[in-house]
Order: structure tokens, then sequence, then C-alpha cells
């Protein structure tokens, strides 16, 4: 379901006119890892990258204040070189490393420089200067909830469908999927104007398990796929209503505990804005897959197709270089956020909640 709910820093080297200084202005294959470099001179080059450009993992520095390491530097340079690219020098670029070419051009800047980046720091990572703890899996949730026309305040929405799909990040596949439909309590009877907006017809709701049972099943599930136990996962959602209003909401509709699984999560909105540097009103669905060169696929409001295509912007990203990571959390029955800088920790192994008192 299509939720409503800053600009970021710049980059290293975002504005430096030193990278004005090549001796070519071009830059070309290093070896046979597809990395490229520059001939510059790094004298007096500085640079400093906020949280979320390290994404939140400290960085190599001979010193707390500022990136003395080498390695920084020439990054630094070369992302003020690309900054000076054209849209078709960057297509370029991008084809002869054989990367996606598609999107406007700040998403492409943003693959280059990523790219670079990452080649230069996994060199660092296989010294054992970095450590790699990322998470093996991600599970796409967007619920489909109970709804009417203009959603006057006073309406209780309750889940009808609860959708998974399952990211494996070394792969960058979905590797599976899980989809359920749940029969609400309250409001029994869907408007027509839910079942115009999702898909789902009175008929599924009425032959489906109330959302308990659901729930039970999504927790044998993500048990059978070793969530938490043998794999390292973690939740991302498009926006946070899915987990901080429909899911609480509905806890509490069915007297359960909220999951502690399901505690925090990936709002990809927010790590959309933050790595593209884009305004929040940028961040819809279809906006994120268009800025990104992509089309909707299948039939929107529908939980599952939704969750499929968040997974393909999910994909993206990754292939951007950005380093998905958990940016919200329930506390004490409240939305908050969780700063870049805290560890990547994956999410408990899913265990079905208590009923309340």
């Amino acid at each position: 379901m299509e939720k409503d709910s800053k600009k970021g820093t710049g980059e290293p080297g975002e504005d430096q006119r030193g990278a004005g200084s090549l001796v070519s202005g071009m830059w070309h294959p290093a070896n046979r890892r597809n990395t490229f470099s520059l001939t510059v001179p790094m004298s007096k080059q500085h640079c400093q990258l906020d949280s979320q450009e390290t994404n939140g993992k400290k960085p190599i520095v001979s010193s707390t204040s500022d990136f003395s390491d080498p390695v920084y530097k020439e990054i630094a340079v070369t992302n003020g070189y690309i900054n000076r690219m054209s849209k078709e020098e960057l297509r370029a670029k991008l084809s002869e490393f054989k990367l996606e070419t598609r999107g406007v051009k700040d998403v492409l800047k943003k693959r280059l420089k990523n790219y670079y980046k990452k080649e230069k720091l996994t060199q660092q990572r296989e010294d054992g200067v970095i450590a790699d703890g990322y998470y093996d899996y991600i599970c796409v949730i967007d619920f489909e909830a109970t709804c009417e026309e203009g959603n006057p305040p006073e309406f209780t929405h309750e889940i009808i469908e609860f959708p998974i799909v399952l990211l494996n990040t070394h792969t960058l596949e979905i590797e599976d999927t899980f989809q359920q439909y749940v029969r609400p309590e309250i409001n029994t009877q869907l408007s027509d104007f839910c079942i115009s907006l999702t898909g789902i017809t009175q008929d599924m709701v009425d032959r489906a398990a109330t959302f308990p049972q659901v729930l039970r099943n999504v927790v044998e599930w993500m048990k059978l796929k070793e969530l938490g136990t043998t794999y390292k996962y973690s939740i991302l959602t498009d926006g946070s209503w899915d987990m901080s209003k429909f899911l609480n909401i509905q806890c509490q509709i069915s007297r359960l505990r909220y999951p502690s699984f399901a505690k925090k999560w990936i709002n990809i909105r927010k790590s959309y804005g933050n790595f593209y540097k884009v305004p929040r009103n940028q961040t819809k669905l279809t906006i994120m897959l268009e800025k990104l060169g992509m089309s909707y696929d299948g039939r929107p409001h529908s939980g599952l197709d939704d969750s499929k295509n968040i997974a393909r912007i999910a994909v993206r990203m990754l292939r951007d270089g950005c380093e998905l990571r958990v940016n919200e959390k329930m506390h004490g029955g409240q939305l908050t956020s969780v700063s870049s800088s805290s560890p990547v920790e994956g999410a408990p192994a899913p265990q079905m909640p208590h009923f309340r008192n």
C-alpha cells in the first residue's frame, strides 16, 4: 500500500576544485577487477565523509579529525571529477564497467561514485581492515489494510494481506515469497473503494484466517528459512506506516504483543533520500522507480507486487553501493529513528508473540 508519510550532506570531493588538476582528465581500467584509477597530484587534498557516506562504519584514518588515508583522498578527487561529467560521459563510463546505465543524471553520478568507492574499499576489506557483517537476507514487507475513500480519522485499519519478499543480499535475487490474506474482525465488509484499490475481494478475506493464525504462519515460514539463526536478516518497508501503524494497530486489535522480530526495520524511503540526496517528496514508490529508470511491474496496491517492486529498488541501491541498514524502530510503543552510526545488527529469530492479558 502506497503511504505518504532532506537533502543529505555532500559527497567527499563534491565541489573540490583540485579535481581540475587531472593530468589528462581521463581514468581507465587498472586491472581485471574492473577498478579504475586517476593520475592526480595527491598532496594537500583533504576530505570528510558524513555518517551516511561511511554507512556508520569506522573509517580507515590516521587521526580522529580527518580522513588522511590515501584511499579516501583518491575517492574524494574521483568524486570531484565525476561531478563534472556529462550524462553521456557517465553512461559511457558505466557501460564500460558493465553497470546499469538507466536513471537520471544524479543517480548515474551516485552509481559511478559508489562503484569506484566500493572497489577501493574492497581492497581494504580483503586486507582485513574492514569487517564484513552485513545482512544475508532482507525481508520486504508491504501490508494491505482495510480502508475507505478519504480514510476518515476514526476508521480502524486492519491488515488484509501479509506479503514477504525474501531478498538474498549476496546474489541480489528474490529467493522466495510469502503471501496470505487476512480476515478482518472489526470492519468485516470491505468497502468498494478498498476492493477497487487493492484488488482484494470480499471472498478472499472471508476464506482467509484471522491475523493471529496468519502471523503464526509467517513465523513458521521465516523459521524454515533459518532467519535469525543461520542467517542474519532485516525487515525493509516502504515508509514507516507498515510497522509503526498497521502492525501496531493490528496487534492491539488481535490482543497480541508486538512481535520482537519486527521492532526494527529499514525504511527505504529514508535510505533512498539520504543516498541519492533527494527531497522527501521524491521518495514515493513510483517516483523512486522512475528516477532509477524502471517502471512499476504488476498491479499497484497489491501487497505482493508492491513488495516485489520495493525489492527491485533495494537491489538497485545495493548495486549502486548503498548499504541499506536499519534506520527506524518501535520503542515504548512509539516510532523512533535509529542512528546511521549504530552497528549492523540482524533481527532476532522470529517467535510468535504472546497474547495480552
